[in-house]
C-alpha cells in the first residue's frame, strides 16, 4: 500500500495577484507549479500548519482565511489530500528556502503554467472565487 499524506497549502493572496511558486529539479515533481505548503505534522491544527509551512519555506507571514475544497490525487507512488486555503500576504520579505522560482500572478495567468496534478482543481476552483469574499479570517 503506498502513502498517503496530507497537505495544506496557501493561495497567498496580495495587490489582486497570487503567489504561485516553481518545486526546484530535486524535489518529487520536479520543475512543477504549486501553491506553497507542506505536511501536516502529528496534532497540528490545519491553520498552524499552513502558517509553520509558510514561514519556514518563505519567511513572510499570512493572514490564513477561507478553507477551499480539499483535492484528491493519486500519484504513482503515493496519494495526497491537498487542503488548500485563501490567504492574505501580511508581512516579511519572500525568500524562497526550497522552490526553484517564484511569481505573483493574475488569475486569468494561473491556468497557463505546468500545475502538480494534484493543484488543477484547486486552480480551477479559485480562478471562479471571489477572492475578497474569500479573505475572511479563521483567526478572530
Amino acid at each position: 500500500m503506498k502513502p498517503h499524506i496530507k497537505v495544506v497549502c496557501a493561495i497567498i493572496h496580495k495587490q489582486n495577484r497570487t503567489l504561485v511558486v516553481q518545486r526546484n529539479e530535486k524535489m518529487t515533481l520536479p520543475l512543477k507549479w504549486e501553491f506553497p505548503g507542506g505536511k501536516i505534522e502529528f496534532d497540528e491544527s490545519e491553520v498552524d500548519c499552513i502558517k509553520r509551512e509558510i514561514k519556514e519555506e518563505l519567511e513572510i507571514d499570512i493572514e490564513v482565511g477561507k478553507r477551499l475544497t480539499p483535492s484528491l490525487h493519486e500519484y504513482p507512488s503515493f496519494s495526497i489530500e491537498l487542503i488548500p486555503y485563501v490567504s492574505i500576504f501580511k508581512s516579511g520579505v519572500l525568500t524562497l528556502n526550497e522552490h526553484r522560482q517564484k511569481r505573483w500572478l493574475k488569475k486569468d495567468e494561473l491556468i497557463d503554467l505546468d500545475w502538480a496534478a494534484a493543484d488543477i482543481p484547486i486552480v480551477e476552483e479559485y480562478v471562479k472565487f471571489e477572492t475578497v469574499s474569500a479573505v475572511q479570517t479563521n483567526e478572530n
